[in-house]
């Protein structure tokens, strides 16, 4: 069986990682991140990344650690509202972004890694999404053409791994990992535990080892909240 549990991030990244390369990155804000892929990617200090996300962290989490050290050239996001250096660069014309609707972003990775290279669909349709695109006419409706995604590396974030790299995410975290896992010509994954082949029940996998060439553990994780919600304490 291939080794594919590296001992650290940057020995996992290494000789897959060059300037201009296209990354889809998993991870819906703070939930479900490859932070130590992140990490080892920023360390590394390639540039002019384009890279496809749901979303780019917040400041200085998550994928918020490339845009603050100007690694970033371009982000493929559907939601980019929690992090005001993105904002920033954005606006100030130093950083490109394609906005994609969250649904058409996941469908975009999912069809790349599918071997399908454009579908169409009725989202964004005489809205600024459709500006530049096929528009064709089904059932008298109008649809518009999306490329699907497939980039130079996937980084995504596991929860349980089996030596073989079949992976299981945890509840919400499985979000965008495992469309991007398929979406790029190799996935380097980050989980909490590897545990030996057979261990794992296999209808509870939800990405079979075939995607996964290299992983790591990642383990122990701060787990950080995007927005800590209290009630105010009830005076007598």
């Amino acid at each position: 069986m291939v080794k594919k549990l590296y001992s650290d991030a940057s020995s996992a990244l290494e000789g897959l990682l060059f300037d201009g390369m296209q990354i889809c990155a998993g991870g819906f804000g703070l939930c479900g991140i490859p932070e130590r892929l992140i990490d080892a990617i920023r360390d590394s200090g390639v540039k002019d990344l384009t890279i496809a996300s749901n979303n780019a962290g917040i400041d200085g989490e998550g994928l918020g650690k490339l845009l603050r050290t100007r690694q970033v050239k371009k982000m493929i996001s559907s939601y980019v509202g929690e992090n005001k250096e993105f904002e920033r660069q954005y606006l100030a014309g130093e950083l490109e972004v394609e906005f994609c609707p969250q649904g058409t972003l996941a469908e975009r990775c999912r069809a790349g890694g599918a071997g399908i290279p454009g579908f169409y669909t009725r989202t964004g349709v005489g809205t600024l999404v459709a500006e530049g695109k096929e528009v064709k006419t089904f059932d008298g409706q109008d649809y518009i053409l999306e490329r699907g995604i497939f980039a130079d590396l996937a980084i995504v974030k596991g929860w349980k791994a089996d030596e073989a790299g079949n992976l299981i995410f945890r509840k919400t975290a499985r979000n965008f990992n495992q469309p991007m896992a398929t979406a790029a010509k190799i996935c380097v994954a980050e989980v909490e535990e590897v545990v030996p082949v057979g261990s794992l029940d296999p209808d509870s996998i939800h990405l079979p080892g075939i995607y996964v060439k290299r992983m790591i553990v990642g383990a122990p994780y701060e787990k950080k909240i995007e927005f800590r919600t209290v009630r105010q304490r009830e005076t007598a």
